[in-house]
């Protein structure tokens, strides 16, 4: 972490009390908090407003993982007595094009928002010239605090065809839809992007070179993402990894390294993001960068030149829209607030959910890191199959898991996967943060018939 260093306020020196660099979710939430707080503020875009998350990202990943989910939806609905006059067709042109103009709709709001905060906005890639100047669409311009939230960029390995290759920027885009797809990747953007291509009836393969993907979520929830994914037809190769791409005719020969074959119509290489540091000038400041390429900052969100600010993606915390608009908040108290911050942002208990089919979320310790941290824990965990499927005749189940510190009872770990995790989990979420007890689960009478009474009705302990 870099060192704190005392407030200043000799804004009144410079054009702009704060230039923002980048306008994505953190940067236009800095942009337009700190204008309410009376901050003169510009911010510089040299793409799209409302960055990765908006464009790229979150927004257009949900609306495909939506489209993804009828297929299951239409199989479904016969159990129940509904009749389609004929097998439903996939058209990708119409996904495609409705989420560009959903897309273009929320860049507008992302526009007028900055301009009635009365935040300039100037298009183009701004380069950092010393601590309190940048260069963007011919302009010098000064600033006595320089925020930086560009966000991050998809990351490719090198082998033989990787520039083949598509990333997450371009798989919501392609003029057509790839038949048979391979993602190479184990993070939540790869599974993501296989369940919703196989959902979408894509021949969809993940190539993984672990032993299994979601490193770092709960190891009976990877198991058991893993088996429901199988399940609806995604076929994973997990433990090997791509040894070259070569373009033939009727599309991509794969090789891997296992020694098998693949042709398929396009490659996703989902194998990560790293901060979008290029051509800023941050080098020439000498700004401090942690090993992995991150800028290191304090509780302020300082890096080690203290007029320079950053926050998101880029300072290599949780990759989350919601912890860059909660540090964007908590920057501008720090700087532009009547009353800074008593204590640094707390980042512990952060729900996330992944769009998998079934989905996943969850908060809190999984139960490895559980039993590492408290000692003595308690796990209880319920395995069914949804009352929605005794009808529609499918096998897909659902998993929900409470892990409990032992020597307090307050449950420190929720996971779920199935239908709606994430929206069944952000409640979940407040009952972690505020450290309930397995005994206030207990005691909370839940609502039937759902699935989410199962998280107030696990009495039975699975294993210590």
């Amino acid at each position: 972490m870099a060192e704190l260093a005392p407030l200043q306020n000799d804004s009144t020196r410079y054009d702009y009390d704060l230039f923002v660099i980048g306008a994505g979710s953190g940067g236009v939430r800095a942009a337009r908090t700190a204008a309410a707080a009376g901050a003169r503020v510009a911010i510089a875009e040299d793409r799209y407003l409302g960055g990765t998350c908006v464009n790229v990202g979150c927004v257009p990943k949900k609306l495909y993982s939506y489209a993804a989910h009828f297929r299951d939806s239409f199989e479904d609905a016969s159990g129940f007595g509904w009749r389609l006059p004929a097998a439903p067709e996939f058209e990708w042109a119409t996904l495609r094009d409705n989420k560009v103009g959903e897309i273009k709709r929320l860049n507008r709001i992302y526009d007028r928002m900055l301009d009635n905060a009365g935040v300039r906005l100037i298009h183009g890639r701004a380069r950092v010239v010393d601590a309190h100047t940048v260069e963007v669409a011919d302009e010098t311009i000064s600033a006595a605090k320089i925020l930086i939230a560009v966000g991050g960029w998809p990351w490719v390995p090198t082998f033989p065809g990787s520039e083949l290759t598509i990333t997450s920027n371009q798989v919501f885009d392609l003029d057509s839809f790839p038949e048979r797809l391979l993602v190479l990747g184990g993070g939540y953007i790869a599974v993501e992007f296989a369940s919703i291509f196989n959902g979408l009836g894509s021949d969809t393969h993940l190539v993984y070179r672990g032993e299994l993907f979601l490193r770092g979520f709960d190891h009976e929830v990877r198991e058991f993402v893993r088996d429901e994914m199988v399940k609806k037809g995604a076929t994973l190769r997990l433990e090997t990894n791509i040894e070259s791409i070569r373009k033939v005719e009727n599309g991509l020969d794969v090789t891997l390294t296992n020694g098998e074959r693949l042709e398929v119509d396009a490659v996703l290489a989902a194998t990560g993001r790293r901060p979008h540091l290029a051509g800023l000038g941050l080098d020439k400041l000498d700004v401090a960068l942690s090993n992995t390429g991150h800028i290191e900052v304090n509780e302020r969100f300082e890096s080690s030149v203290p007029s320079i600010l950053a926050l998101g993606d880029v300072t290599g915390g949780a990759e989350l829209t919601p912890v860059a608009l909660a540090e964007a908040m908590h920057m501008v108290q720090h700087h532009f607030g009547e009353i800074p911050p008593s204590k640094p942002l707390d980042y512990h208990n952060i729900a996330t959910a992944v769009f998998c089919h079934p989905n996943i979320g969850t908060v809190g310790l999984s139960e490895q890191q559980a039993r590492e941290a408290c000692g003595d824990i308690r796990v209880y965990t319920t395995d069914f199959r949804p009352m929605k499927h005794t009808l529609s005749g499918s096998s897909e189940r659902c998993l929900m898991k409470l892990i409990v510190d032992d020597h307090s009872d307050v449950v420190v770990g929720a996971h779920m996967v199935g239908d709606e995790a994430g929206e069944l989990i952000q409640g979940i979420a407040i009952a972690v943060r505020a450290q309930l007890t397995k005994a206030d689960f207990d005691a909370t009478i839940g609502i039937h018939p759902t699935g989410a009474e199962e998280f107030v009705t696990m009495r039975t302990l699975t294993r210590r």
